[in-house]
């Protein structure tokens, strides 16, 4: 079966799936994105990714290119045609295709779109949980509107390959301060001594996370003592727990930070039980 893939209003195969190479995505890396967990079929958190979605667009002054409806049907549709049970679903917005100048077009341009669907393998993804994984730490180097969900990612690439040159799975950026702000891709977490669950409040310098959001519900409602509050390195390492989130990763224990262990090196149990109760409060559609 031919992958598919969603351009600017046409389903194509992927292989012959193209961009103008004049995009501002392109050029400037001038747009936003969006990953979606599917699973069953089903889109999770839909709602939640459309508002962080507009929300980014508004940020940069990028027009919504359809009608959130026109955009489900859409994602849906590539979700289908690509028989997508359990994988992602990335969506992509740029200001649009215009001659190279680093001010706005003007007249305004239709903004570009681009969807595609992939498969993931969950038997993997839960033998990697039971494991747990480890992160190392890279000091903070991005904009500081990392709020917005931008595809301006190479920090994060360079970051993350950094991780895989030393074994690991993930980085983790620390500020001049010393404090944990996020993941290159994911939110960080830790379990203090004491039964704390612990993540850096959701202001301009980490993203605001759809499964954070989610874990947060969990969390208030199992009545977890929650503290929204940067956390340094050393307390990171101190830790009994520690763990990261994100929509292809959904709750992943990490058990070694900067080659150190964490707890009894092993994925803790709060992490674990966290990770099953996330699907009870998630929304599919």
């Amino acid at each position: 079966m031919s992958r598919i893939a969603y351009v600017n209003g046409r389903y194509v195969r992927r292989s012959q799936a193209s961009v103008n190479i004049e995009d501002r995505g392109y050029q400037f890396a001038d747009g936003v994105y969006e990953v979606c967990e599917v699973r069953g079929g089903q889109l999770v958190d839909e709602r939640r990714h459309m508002e962080r979605l507009v929300r980014s667009l508004t940020e940069l002054r990028i027009a919504l290119p359809m009608s959130l409806t026109a955009l489900s049907v859409v994602l849906h549709e590539v979700v289908r045609r690509n028989r997508v049970m359990d994988g992602i679903v990335y969506l992509q917005v740029t200001r649009g295709v215009a001659r190279r100048d680093h001010a706005f077009p003007a007249p305004e341009v239709p903004p570009s779109v681009v969807v595609t669907a992939n498969r993931l393998d969950v038997g993997r993804a839960e033998a990697l949980a039971g494991e747990g994984i480890a992160v190392i730490t890279v000091p903070e180097n991005r904009w500081d509107r990392v709020d917005i969900k931008s595809i301006a990612l190479l920090p994060n690439v360079l970051a993350k390959q950094q991780a895989r040159e030393q074994g690991a799975r993930e980085a983790w950026y620390v500020g001049r301060d010393g404090k944990v702000t996020e993941g290159s891709s994911s939110n960080a977490w830790i379990v203090t001594r004491d039964g704390k669950v612990v993540t850096r409040q959701a202001d301009h310098g980490i993203l605001r996370g759809i499964t954070r959001t989610v874990l947060l519900d969990a969390i208030k409602a199992k009545g977890l003592d929650l503290e929204e509050r940067p956390f340094t390195v050393a307390e990171a390492l101190a830790a009994r727990e520690a763990f990261l989130t994100s929509a292809s990763q959904i709750v992943m224990p990490v058990v070694r930070i900067d080659g150190h262990p964490i707890g009894n090196g092993a994925p803790g149990l709060l992490s674990t039980a966290l990770r099953r109760e996330f699907r009870r409060y998630s929304e599919v559609s």
